[in-house]
């Protein structure tokens, strides 16, 4: 999260999982629908638990021009969701002999620049490798439009230096996953569409994904549009040759249930296989995937975002709970969802912004939370008592009230936002925690 927006129309917050209603779809449906209402997700969802299918249906339109609903059967890009497949199909080609994730890329790709020479397939898979990401640089949204091919691609950033040595970070770089799609076709002798069509969707009988291409006539595929003043317009176009492994593919939210149960149920990868794609190397990310372990839960989850769509595949091992969120409407929504519906697939609660109580704190306790908590060196939000009410105010955006939840939590009623506020041993209020977008940001407090 880099701004504390109104705009950002956000979704509904996560609590710590308690006793509830286990896997109430009536529920899952109304977090959904709570989004769908206020335009801020339009899409199609999934939640299953051990076979048993919770909530499969769509919101809103497919093709907004022509009113098409959409469904489980639409069929969504995925953007970098597409990255665990591209993982998939390197540890196969590994299972097969062909290649060794522990080799470095110029032993497939002997044209690779000397600073690449420490570079292995690894740190591709990791985001670990110092190469830098092609789809930040300056000129990107220039060339996304025009088509590319492996070897133009990789020109645009086999000239830059690395920004670290390989294996010191984790830094995400959509040009490691151009890199391994060269790989899967230079040792398979097959193109990427080809390989992982036949290798990774037809024995799981995912008939409805694929490699996307712009020429192609793909039915049911969704129109993917952009959040505007005045209501979505059609996102950008990009060159779906652009990218590859890194992001190319679409499916559907029923297809990645098929991929979730033949995945994880060892249909496509040895059990040695499986537990090197599930391990995290540095900062929680392992081959394609993210693995979050907390208070003995564990989720494995990836995002993905490309013009018109963010999408969110989500995997609970020990109760095999699979979510799917797929949106053709950009925005934070299919992320945030994805975490709301995991929350209630697990039995625990989701709270709506429109079902925030206020509570009442006495106005000259308040002053105890007056400061400035810095998020990010250039990005602070300022905390001070003003008749009577705490006022939050973050760096270049307006002033907003704060209301009380509890003693050292409130919330905004203008974005779907929440604080929580620390305190040391001696019981002094030493930062915060802000939550929005599904995601938590701790803020130490300046002192004077």
């Amino acid at each position: 999260m880099k701004r504390l927006t109104v705009a950002a129309g956000l979704a509904a917050l996560i609590l710590t999982p308690v006793p509830a209603v286990a896997q109430d779809p009536g529920r899952m449906d109304a977090v959904v629908q709570d989004d769908a209402r206020k335009g801020e997700f339009m899409g199609a969802v999934l939640v299953a638990r051990d076979g048993d299918v919770l909530l499969d249906k769509g919101y809103g339109s497919a093709n907004l021009e022509w009113k098409i609903a959409n469904d489980g059967a639409t069929k969504f890009r995925l953007g970098s969701v597409t990255k665990q497949f591209t993982a998939v199909a390197i540890l196969l080609l590994q299972e097969r002999g062909k290649l060794r994730i522990d080799a470095p890329v110029k032993t497939y790709l002997p044209d690779a620049p000397a600073a690449w020479d420490k570079v292995t397939l690894h740190h591709l898979l990791t985001h670990t490798s110092g190469i830098p990401n092609f789809t930040g640089f300056p000129e990107y949204e220039k060339l996304k439009t025009l088509p590319a091919t492996h070897a133009s691609l990789i020109a645009r950033f086999s000239d830059k230096p690395l920004e670290f040595a390989p294996g010191e970070k984790f830094a995400y770089s959509n040009s490691g996953y151009v890199l391994l799609s060269a790989i899967v076709e230079k040792v398979s002798g097959q193109s990427y569409a080809e390989f992982v069509a036949s290798n990774l969707f037809k024995p799981l009988g995912m008939d409805d994904t694929g490699y996307d291409s712009h020429a192609a006539i793909i039915p049911r595929r969704a129109s993917g549009y952009a959040p505007a003043k005045d209501g979505p317009v059609n996102a950008d176009y990009v060159d779906m040759t652009i990218p590859q492994g890194a992001g190319a593919l679409y499916s559907t939210t029923r297809d990645l249930l098929k991929w979730q149960r033949g995945l994880y149920g060892g249909k496509l990868l040895k059990p040695t296989s499986l537990t090197a794609f599930r391990t995290p190397y540095k900062n929680g990310y392992a081959l394609g995937i993210a693995v979050e372990a907390k208070d003995g839960v564990t989720t494995i989850e990836h995002g993905g975002g490309i013009e018109g769509f963010n999408t969110s595949l989500a995997y609970d091992p020990d109760r095999k709970i699979t979510v799917v969120v797929l949106g053709n409407l950009n925005g934070p929504s299919p992320g945030k969802l994805s975490k709301s519906l995991m929350t209630l697939a697990r039995g625990g609660t989701v709270v709506l912004p429109a079902e925030r109580k206020a509570a009442t704190i006495a106005p000259e306790q308040l002053a105890q939370y007056e400061g400035v908590y810095e998020l990010a060196p250039t990005f602070a939000i300022t905390m001070r008592v003003k008749d009577g009410k705490l006022m939050t105010q973050a760096t270049g955006q307006p002033e907003f009230e704060l209301f009380p939840e509890s003693k050292d939590r409130f919330f905004l009623k203008v974005v779907d936002a929440q604080v929580d506020f620390t305190r040391d041993a001696a019981g002094k209020v030493t930062g915060l925690i802000l939550h929005q977008g599904g995601r938590s940001m701790p803020a130490p407090r300046k002192q004077p």
